[in-house]
């Protein structure tokens, strides 16, 4: 009787690596709690030091796998994205377009959270449409936009926040607050 013989491992290509790429986000620290020096007056907080960003378009080819972040130059106006953001997205979650149309505004988790979250109280029944004001937009570090807006439905304001990162020459939301 002839032992069984069992297929040979598959080779492994030299050439291939992983390659771990950290979030744009600068990194969560642990700051202790505010002291207070005097009654009701707190000592401020250290300004925000923005953490280290992934790899850029500058990067040699070789590098280049995955997104790549954008710099403000090579973006769009994000005031412009921001609004159709929030309209798109607003009018998704109260029935008047498809949900799909936000997918290319957002991230993959950002999507999911949308499609399997609960719809805030005032965006279901009624027809009454939704107004969207002035957009408000912050860019703390390059590449990255923080834009607010109020949104004006049936005589009620809701607060609408988003954080914009440019991924590959695009804005993309990686948050998203709907207030």
């Amino acid at each position: 009787m002839t032992a069984p013989t069992h297929p040979a491992p598959p080779a492994v290509h030299p050439g291939l690596r992983l390659r771990v790429v950290p979030t744009p986000q600068p990194p969560l620290e642990q700051r202790p709690a505010l002291r207070l020096v005097h009654p009701g007056r707190a000592v401020p907080r250290p300004q925000h030091q923005p953490g280290p960003r992934p790899r850029s378009a500058s990067a040699p080819a070789d590098d280049r796998f995955g997104p790549v972040l954008s710099g403000r130059a090579d973006l769009p106006s994000a005031a412009e994205i921001g609004r159709a953001l929030v309209t798109t997205t607003l009018e998704a979650l109260i029935g008047r377009r498809p949900l799909a149309q936000v997918r290319p505004f957002t991230s993959a988790g950002v999507y999911a959270a949308l499609t399997r979250g609960r719809r805030p109280g005032w965006c279901r029944g009624g027809n009454a449409p939704v107004v969207i004001g002035r957009v408000q937009v912050c860019e703390p570090v390059d590449g990255v936009a923080e834009i607010s807006a109020v949104a004006h439905r049936a005589g009620r304001a809701h607060a609408v926040a988003a954080r914009l990162e440019g991924i590959d020459g695009r804005w993309r939301c990686t948050a998203l607050q709907i207030g």
